[in-house]
């Protein structure tokens, strides 16, 4: 009978060891930093087939058509390949990359370039956008863009065709998308009451691509004025605050760690987890900084 209930408390610590090395946060250390070369840089995402990064310039007002958004690469070092690599956008915000194209939010159209060529293939108008915001991709094919403002998900499917996808206000405006399996992982920015002001901050969601039913992932409760949406790769999510200017480690049950204490206005991050970087973007700072995941 001893024996047993020291098995018992054997098997109970080892249980906890394991939930604790699992749910344990990572620690990042900076690698680089760019100068500030960049002009609101809203998004950065990472190209594995050329290896390169991709940068979304606003360069001005974020609702502003003035066609004067562009496009950078830049390689894993930081160093500039081409400021403007693609001119033309307006207040170019999220990336997704899907067979062989790139894919950018850009006020009320989502954008598709040609990566081989570097130049703009198509423009997708989406009917009763204020603000498209970050981009993501499927399995499939289908790309997704959210429009903060509108508390809406718009989706380009295989065909060509931009939809509205998702209307809600339990999405409470949308920002950061992250598909992952069968599901979209959502920031949400909060409960909007003037401009970007919130009386209350957002939380991660999660969308079900098949059913589109909304859920809060973990307690619901708030969290923050969320923007950029990563997964670590084990279950967690790397989640920028924008307001807040910091980088959040949030678990499934909701939990949340302050990993980074930046400055205001990081963006919509990147991480790639072959070489275990993590990259954001510093808005307002216009520069991105890069941190090695340990």
């Amino acid at each position: 009978m001893k024996k047993l209930n020291v098995n018992k408390i054997i098997f109970s610590v080892l249980i906890i060891t394991l939930s604790s090395i699992l749910n344990a946060a990572p620690e990042l250390s900076k690698l680089w930093e760019t100068k500030a070369d960049f002009k609101l840089p809203e998004s950065v995402i990472y190209d594995k087939e050329n290896d390169v990064l991709y940068v979304s310039n606003m360069q001005d007002d974020p609702f502003k058509k003035d066609k004067n958004g562009f496009i950078s690469k830049v390689d894993l070092d930081g160093n500039i390949l081409k400021l403007k690599w693609v001119k033309g956008l307006n207040a170019p915000k999220g990336l997704a990359i899907s067979k062989g194209k790139l894919y950018v939010g850009d006020v009320d159209q989502l954008v598709e370039i040609d990566i081989k060529k570097g130049k703009i293939a198509n423009r997708y108008d989406a009917v009763g956008a204020a603000l498209l915001n970050d981009v993501a991709a499927d399995s499939k094919g289908n790309i997704y863009v959210s429009d903060t403002f509108t508390d809406t998900i718009y989706r380009l499917n295989t065909f060509g065709q931009l939809t509205t996808w998702l209307y809600s206000p339990n999405l409470q405006a949308p920002n950061g998308l992250h598909v992952e399996k069968d599901q979209l992982i959502v920031g949400s920015w909060g409960l909007p009451t003037d401009g970007w002001a919130t009386d209350e901050v957002g939380h991660l969601k999660t969308v079900s691509l098949k059913t589109k039913k909304i859920k809060s992932l973990g307690n619901g409760k708030p969290v923050g004025n969320l923007d950029g949406v990563e997964s670590d790769g084990k279950g967690a999510y790397f989640v920028a605050d924008w307001v807040a200017g910091k980088l959040l480690h949030i678990q499934p049950n909701g939990r949340f760690k302050t990993l980074l204490e930046l400055s205001q206005g990081a963006a919509d991050h990147e991480v790639i987890h072959e070489i275990d970087v993590l990259i954001i973007p510093m808005m307002i700072d216009g520069k991105l900084i890069a941190f090695k995941i340990k």
